[in-house]
């Protein structure tokens, strides 16, 4: 346990670093920004403690928050897509796999990893710019960044995840 512990706490630091010294300076056209930390709240095993998850992403939402002086944008989403992560997963875990399954492009498959992974992406980026826009006055501008948000998200995500196959 202790282990896995030390294992999700470099991971948690290697994501928060990677977004507030990289990622987070990168806006293409105004509105698409890569949010590649909710990768980690997605990686999570099946297994692991609900109370656990939700406390990962709040941490992790809230140091995001205090770096890019969001009040509670990051934290408050990914709480929504830490609660809903496990009961997500089990509609795509194989039924015989081990309690310690952990979703990824080569346990899953390609196919249902999409299937996995895109709907908890969207949410969160939904979520995420609703309440940073709080209205939907421009919403062709909401649109684009969650749309573009979403698209940039994904395709590193699957990028890290061809990489980390090999």
């Amino acid at each position: 346990m202790a282990t896995d512990i030390m294992k999700q706490a470099g991971l948690f630091l290697l994501f928060l670093v990677a977004q507030v010294l990289v990622l987070g300076h990168i806006h293409l056209f105004n509105c698409a920004t890569p949010l590649f930390y909710v990768y980690f709240v997605t990686m999570f095993a099946r297994n692991y403690p609900k109370w656990a998850l939700l406390l990962w992403g709040f941490f992790l939402g809230l140091l995001v928050d205090v770096f890019y002086n969001t009040p509670g944008l990051a934290a408050g989403s990914l709480v929504l897509i830490a609660a809903i992560q496990p009961y997500w997963l089990e509609l795509f875990a194989p039924h015989d796999s081990a309690d310690s399954f952990e979703p990824s492009l080569r346990t899953l498959g390609p196919t249902k990893y999409a299937w996995y992974l895109i709907p908890l992406v969207s949410l969160y980026c939904v979520v995420f710019f609703s309440l940073e826009f709080f209205n939907l006055s421009d919403m062709k501008h909401w649109a684009m960044c969650v749309v573009g948000s979403t698209l940039i998200t994904l395709l590193l995500i699957f990028t890290f995840e061809i990489a980390r196959g090999k």
